[in-house]
């Protein structure tokens, strides 16, 4: 063989044996991550083991193939076998892919029933997916929130707050970050029922092997039992509309200890919640107060869909600038329309505190050359509910 030829093949080996080291890739970002959970190492062990008998499979094919192809080609004076029909071809052809799949298919419909199995869980939460936040309510503990995404509006609009055409950086976390993560115990077995307010998301985070679509009027189920503290980050998968990439998830896992004193610290923080809001209804904040809370309730939450100028996206996301709800129309039917919603708007009554509420009304009827004048208490709020 010729010194060349001799590099040929030495190449041909050499790559081979890069693009089947599989614990080399098995330790890259290319391959499927381990996860934190049982089940989530056992999905893992599972797409290894179809991915060995994939690549066995076709390292004998093609193997086959090119040996054929290099040793009994017609220039070397090969004959192709002249016959018809093998009864023994036919069999082993049928026989063995069978056998393949039955191999797979035991481990599959193992891991498939763990992770369907929801019986006997320690903690039920309910996963609300909602454009474009998430709602987390905890079963038999009083303790629900929304979970809202906490990159600031600078770092994915790209700019630096002055529009100078300078960007401003991102965060370490950039667009996987929230006000509000998700909290739970080590070593228990959590189970989730996930449904949405409004169109299809889907509650995602990798590290746990949890998927599940989040269906308007149906609810799905899922679980995990993490056995390590830490943060564990996730997205919705299914496109939910205009900011379906600024719907984050974050999953905090406390020991047992730190989640009993975290469930104590939430309770606390409902009942003053529940003190500040009635003392909020016999007192009233002065015009600064309202426009200041309601500017940053306002950025949060309602200017993603009608924008911070207030010029929205129409014909989906009215312009309130000089719209009729925010100027001329009366202010009760502005807080029904927080309130409760209204088609692609979600109701913000469970959302948001009756003075945050005031507050975002206030500014919207006093914001880019609005200028009504009117003040909004949350007296004014909690009579509008209540009628």
């Amino acid at each position: 063989m010729s010194r060349s030829n001799q590099r040929w093949w030495k190449g041909v080996g050499l790559f081979f044996i890069s693009l089947f080291s599989f614990s080399a890739w098995s330790d890259t970002q290319i391959n499927l991550t381990k996860g934190v959970t049982a089940v989530s190492r056992e999905v893992y062990d599972l797409h290894m083991l179809a991915l060995y008998i994939c690549t066995a499979i076709g390292i004998v094919v093609f193997g086959a193939m090119f040996w054929s192809m290099i040793f009994h080609r017609k220039s070397k004076g090969a004959k192709a076998a002249d016959f018809h029909e093998s009864t023994t071809v036919e069999i082993l052809w049928t026989a063995i892919p069978v056998v393949i799949l039955i191999a797979m298919a035991v481990p599959a419909t193992s891991t498939l029933i763990d992770m369907e199995n929801n019986d006997n869980s320690d903690v039920t939460i309910q996963v609300t997916g909602s454009q474009w936040k998430w709602h987390y309510k905890y079963f038999d503990q009083n303790i629900e929130y929304y979970s809202v995404l906490a990159t600031p509006r600078e770092q994915y609009e790209n700019h630096n707050g002055s529009f100078d055409g300078n960007d401003a950086p991102k965060g370490k976390d950039y667009l996987l970050e929230v006000d509000k993560p998700l909290v739970i115990p080590t070593n228990k077995k959590v189970r989730f029922l996930i449904t949405s307010d409004d169109v299809i998301h889907s509650w995602w985070v990798p590290a746990f092997a949890v998927k599940q679509d989040a269906n308007p009027g149906f609810i799905n189920e899922a679980w995990t039992n993490v056995d390590k503290p830490g943060i564990y980050r996730g997205q919705c998968a299914e496109l939910c509309g205009k900011d379906h990439g600024f719907m984050p998830i974050v999953v905090e896992v406390k020991s047992s200890e730190d989640y009993d004193a975290w469930l104590t610290e939430q309770h606390e923080l409902t009942a003053k919640a529940a003190d500040a809001e009635k003392a909020s209804l016999s007192a009233s904040m002065s015009k600064e107060e309202l426009m200041q809370l309601g500017e940053t309730t306002y950025m949060a939450y309602c200017a993603a869909c009608h924008q911070p100028t207030g010029l929205g996206l129409p014909p989906t996301f009215p312009a309130l600038k000089g719209s009729a709800v925010a100027t001329t129309g009366p202010v009760t039917d502005h807080i029904a329309l927080v309130l409760h919603g209204k088609n692609m708007m979600p109701p913000f009554g469970k959302q948001l505190s009756l003075q945050e509420i005031a507050a975002v009304i206030t500014y919207e009827r006093n914001s880019w050359g609005n200028d009504t004048g009117d003040l909004v208490q949350s007296s004014d709020v909690k009579a509008a509910s209540e009628e």
